[in-house]
């Protein structure tokens, strides 16, 4: 590979959505930045990806890379059918949808939840274990997360098959095709969420909430604003923990030294989950931006326009930043994790994140001592968003 060339990531075929470290690991050999085509991506589709740690944690900061692509004149789709949100807005719009969000959700709401968290587990292994084998994602990874983030927001039970659907297909899309009708029906469903809670009045929930924050100033979220917000807490409060407790677990099993050293001493859980998180995280890039301007990330010269893809995945692997980096190892500094981001857009919803991972994968172990994988795990899922499998056999 050289660094200056056009490096097609499709030609690597399924080998890359089942271990794309070794592609990244190749990259960074030749270099920390290279323009790449996405799998499946238009043939004039050319970003930029970023796969050296110290040049990816700047990047994250650099406000000369813009969320918001109508700064470069283009535009896309999710935008326009659900409405701004703080993934898609640079400062000052960013500060003010976020100091609006952060009103409503605090930490201590989030620490409120860890009983409500802690009860769905043991509902869930509750119901899963007498049954001595499981699809751990089906039993466990899925309905913790989407639970706790519905029931944050006011989402119906009734509603969240329907919505599971739609959520996979956004940010895994088997198809451009399926991924816009999937945001479409989203789109629907959250203005006549959001109009309900409206007419209602309070309920406690934090969309309820959400659509009643005012600032000092008098200033709330727009109604797009909000169909946005919902959008992106729905979406992110669950898909990552998902893959964070799925990909977690996987590693845990398939290094059996790992498993024995954290039944062993519990109280590195805590470090446990930072190093899933680095190891194989759920998160494998961050979502585009765009160049402003002109600008130079490690050598190479970005026209003002062009699109840049953050490598957190490969990031996380950058042995200039981590010893022996390949290696699972719970018992690492966890030191500047990129997983969750950095700078003005580390994600919101981190604290939940992790609150709810060590408490399933605590749970678990604690309650399954027995815990191995009963077959091979199910396929990755496709494109370069979010990484993690469909299924996880697993026996006790």
């Amino acid at each position: 590979m050289d660094s200056r060339q056009l490096v097609d990531l499709g030609e690597f075929g399924d080998a890359f959505r089942r271990d794309p470290h070794t592609v990244y690991a190749r990259l960074r050999a030749e270099g920390p930045v290279h323009r790449i085509r996405i799998p499946g991506a238009d043939e004039s589709h050319r970003p930029w990806l970023v796969v050296g740690y110290e040049e990816a944690r700047a990047a994250l900061a650099d406000p000369r890379l813009a969320k918001d692509a109508t700064k470069v004149d283009a535009a896309f789709f999710d935008e326009e059918l659900i409405g701004k949100h703080m993934l898609l807005a640079d400062p000052p719009q960013h500060t003010r949808l976020r100091g609006l969000v952060t009103r409503a959700f605090t930490m201590r709401r989030v620490e409120a939840l860890r009983p409500r968290v802690q009860r769905i587990t043991d509902d869930l292994l509750d119901a899963m274990l007498p049954h001595g084998r499981a699809d751990l994602i089906e039993s466990l990874a899925y309905p913790l997360p989407i639970t706790v983030i519905c029931e944050l927001l006011g989402v119906p039970e009734m509603d969240r098959a329907e919505f599971r659907k739609m959520s996979t297909e956004v940010v895994a899309p088997s198809s451009p095709e399926a991924e816009y009708a999937a945001v479409v029906r989203l789109a629907e469903y959250l203005t006549e969420l959001i109009d309900d809670k409206t007419r209602t009045g309070p309920t406690g929930d934090l969309l309820s909430d959400l659509i009643r924050t005012t600032a000092e100033d008098g200033d709330r979220l727009s109604p797009g604003e909000l169909r946005g917000m919902a959008f992106l807490l729905l979406i992110a409060g669950h898909e990552t923990t998902v893959n964070l407790i799925g990909n977690g677990v996987l590693a845990l099993l398939t290094h059996p030294d790992q498993l024995d050293l954290l039944r062993a001493d519990m109280s590195l859980l805590d470090g446990a989950v930072e190093e899933m998180l680095r190891y194989d995280g759920p998160v494998e890039n961050a979502t585009f931006r765009f160049a402003a301007e002109p600008l130079e990330i490690g050598g190479t010269h970005i026209a003002r326009g062009e699109q840049v893809v953050i490598g957190l995945a490969a990031a996380q692997r950058d042995g200039s930043r981590h010893a022996d980096p390949d290696r699972f190892d719970i018992r690492r500094e966890p030191r500047g994790n990129l997983a969750f981001g950095h700078g003005l857009h580390f994600c919101l919803g981190a604290p939940l994140a992790r609150l709810e991972a060590r408490a399933a994968i605590g749970s678990l172990l604690e309650r399954a001592p027995g815990l191995a994988l009963d077959g091979e795990p199910g396929e990755w899922l496709p494109g370069m968003l979010i990484r993690g499998v469909r299924t996880l056999p697993v026996r006790w």
